[in-house]
C-alpha cells in the first residue's frame, strides 16, 4: 500500500466546503493558532508525526492540462503522517480533540462530528484519497524511536567522555547510563524495534457487525462494503 511506509502511515483528506463558508474556517484556525493550548490534545499525541489543515479555494485549483476546474465548492485538505493503523489514529484524534476536530471541520459538508466515532470513520473513508508516492526517511522506526536513539546516542557520547577518566569512572558512568541517574531514564531498555506496522485494523467494522443483532434487529453487515 502507497500509504504505508514501514511504521509510519500517510493520510489525505478532501472535504467540499460552502464558498460563503469558508471564512469562518479562517476565524477559527486563526483562534487556534493565537491559542496554542487549544490544541494540547493534538500536541500530546506522539503518534502523530504530522498534520496540516489548508483551505482551498475553488479559484486556486492547478490547470495541468486538463483545462482550469470550475467548481462549485471550496475544499480543506487535511494532510498527516502517524505511527500505527489507520483505526488507531482516528480513535486517538476523536478521544484527544474532539471539539477541535468538530470546529476544524466545521463548514466541511455532510461533516458528522467526530463523536460517535463510527460516522466520523466512515467520513474520513469517503473522502481519503491514496498516497501515490510517499517517502520516510526512517521508515523502521516510530517518532518515540528516533527520540529515544538520540538520547541513546547522547549517553554514548557522555560515556566516551568518562572513558577517559579510567576504568573506575567509567564503570561507575555506565551504571548510571543503563540503569538512570540524575534525572534521566536508563538507556538499557530505550531503543525500539525497527520493523512495519501492522496490518489496517478492521475492529471497528467488526465490532459494529458483533452488535448489529443487539440493536433492534439490524442485521449485520459485512466489513468494507
Amino acid at each position: 500500500m502507497s500509504n504505508v511506509a514501514g511504521k509510519a502511515y500517510g493520510m489525505n483528506v478532501v472535504t467540499p466546503m460552502r464558498p460563503w463558508t469558508t471564512w469562518i474556517n479562517q476565524f477559527l484556525f486563526m483562534v487556534a493558532r493565537c491559542m496554542p493550548g487549544f490544541l494540547q490534545g493534538l500536541l500530546g499525541l506522539s503518534l502523530i508525526h504530522f498534520a496540516r489543515w489548508v483551505m482551498i479555494r475553488r479559484d486556486q485549483w492547478p490547470d495541468l492540462g486538463q483545462g482550469k476546474p470550475r467548481l462549485a465548492n471550496d475544499y480543506m485538505l487535511f494532510v498527516s503522517n502517524f505511527n500505527g493503523t489507520w483505526d488507531q489514529y482516528i480513535d486517538a484524534f476523536s478521544d484527544g480533540i474532539p471539539n477541535g476536530l468538530d470546529l476544524f471541520w466545521y463548514s466541511s459538508i455532510k461533516y458528522p462530528h467526530s463523536i460517535p466515532v463510527t460516522p466520523f470513520k466512515d467520513y474520513i473513508q469517503d473522502n481519503q484519497f491514496d498516497t501515490s508516492y510517499y517517502y520516510n526517511a526512517t521508515p523502521g522506526s516510530a517518532q518515540r524511536d528516533v527520540k529515544a536513539a538520540l538520547r541513546v546516542a547522547q549517553g554514548l557520547r557522555r560515556l566516551g567522555a568518562a572513558h577517559a577518566e579510567g576504568p573506575q569512572a567509567f564503570a561507575k558512568a555506565y551504571r548510571e547510563a543503563m540503569t538512570g541517574a540524575g534525572g534521566r531514564p536508563g538507556l538499557q531498555n530505550m531503543l525500539g524495534w525497527p520493523g512495519y506496522a501492522p496490518i489496517a485494523s478492521t475492529d471497528t467494522d467488526e465490532a459494529d457487525r458483533n452488535r448489529a443483532p443487539f440493536i433492534g434487529g439490524r442485521t449485520p453487515t459485512p466489513p468494507f462494503q
